[in-house]
């Protein structure tokens, strides 16, 4: 027996209908919906880790919570029961976690019971140092990394090396000694910075060189190989036999490939600006939230100790989720992924 083939069969595949006018107008944003979703539900995990942590290190630090709550600051019976109320150290211990958690979701991050402050009061009023200061760090990495990979990619030996010998330096030295020897020199020899404070924006300078250095050397030599790479693809070649010059390649194709590998070293160098401000704002006597980190260690004020510990966390997660949309906008081949 012959199998009848109907018309639709005879045809061939039906090809699937054109996007309505909703998917064209939409598509695009549906595209960086998922991405972001996911972005955002594994950074809210990366938070209820961190503050998870910080609380399982309150509570499995040897003495009694309140004793350590208290640390150096007046301990009396009323303080002590202004602790148990407030932290639930009369309930069951999942009561007081959850409880824990559900005064952070509310933006709550306790009470310094030696300051007796509001722990976000605390860290409100130093945010704003802290954050002029890494921003002028990174600031000043990023464009002293770029100038001296445009200045040398794909130039002579010499000068390649002389460059890879300065960043290679900076990168070893720690930051501490970098604003040691700034300090030393253009402070107490020459006199064109103050030495400490933060009332003058010069006081700004020696401090974001000593933070951005560091992130200039290796940043510096990402984007040179990135660059030099580049230079040898064959749009390169295709460019130049088009009459295109040498630093319009550079600007317009060349450097936006050497971008992307130095995107990834955002993440790493928003650590380095945390983890040095700490020791930076010590060393030039500014305020700012690495003074508050240095002094809750020190005087044992464990509720800022574990606030400025999601804080730290908080900042992560915004860079890492931002970074990740950064990928996409510079390598429109990533918009794709799902």
């Amino acid at each position: 027996m012959t199998a009848t083939r109907t018309p639709e069969a005879a045809a061939g595949p039906v090809a699937p209908p054109p996007p309505g006018p909703a998917a064209r107008r939409f598509g695009p944003a549906l595209r960086w919906l998922g991405p972001v979703a996911r972005r955002a539900g594994s950074g809210l995990a990366v938070l209820w880790a961190a503050a998870t942590a910080a609380y399982g290190a309150l509570r499995l630090a040897p003495g009694d919570t309140v004793d350590i709550l208290i640390g150096e600051g007046a301990d009396t019976p009323g303080i002590r029961a202004q602790i148990i109320r407030e932290w639930g150290l009369d309930r069951p211990e999942i009561v007081q976690y959850l409880g824990y958690l559900g005064r952070l979701l509310h933006g709550d991050l306790g009470r310094s019971y030696q300051l007796q402050r509001g722990v976000g009061d605390i860290l409100a009023t130093q945010v704003g140092p802290t954050v002029r200061l890494t921003l002028a760090a990174a600031a000043t990495g990023v464009l002293l990394a770029v100038a001296v990979a445009l200045a040398t990619a794909g130039r002579a030996r010499r000068l390649r090396r002389a460059a890879s010998a300065a960043e290679l330096v900076s990168v070893s030295v720690p930051p501490f000694v970098i604003g040691i020897l700034l300090l030393t020199v253009f402070s107490f020899t020459l006199g064109w910075f103050p030495v400490s404070g933060a009332g003058d924006p010069t006081a700004l300078v020696l401090p974001a060189l000593a933070l951005g250095l560091p992130i200039a050397g290796v940043l510096g030599q990402v984007l040179r190989e990135g660059l030099e790479r580049a230079l040898e693809q064959p749009f390169a070649l295709t460019a130049r036999s088009r009459g295109l010059t040498e630093r319009a390649l550079v600007a317009r194709h060349a450097l936006r490939h050497a971008l992307l590998p130095a995107v990834t070293l955002v993440g790493w160098f928003t650590g380095v600006l945390l983890g040095g401000a700490v020791i930076i704002e010590a060393l030039f006597g500014r305020p700012g939230l690495g003074q508050v980190t240095m002094l809750a260690v020190t005087g044992k004020d464990m509720p800022v100790v574990m606030a400025v510990v999601i804080l730290s966390a908080v900042v992560y997660v915004a860079v890492s989720t931002l970074l990740d949309l950064a990928y996409r906008l510079i390598d429109p081949r990533l918009r794709s992924v799902r």
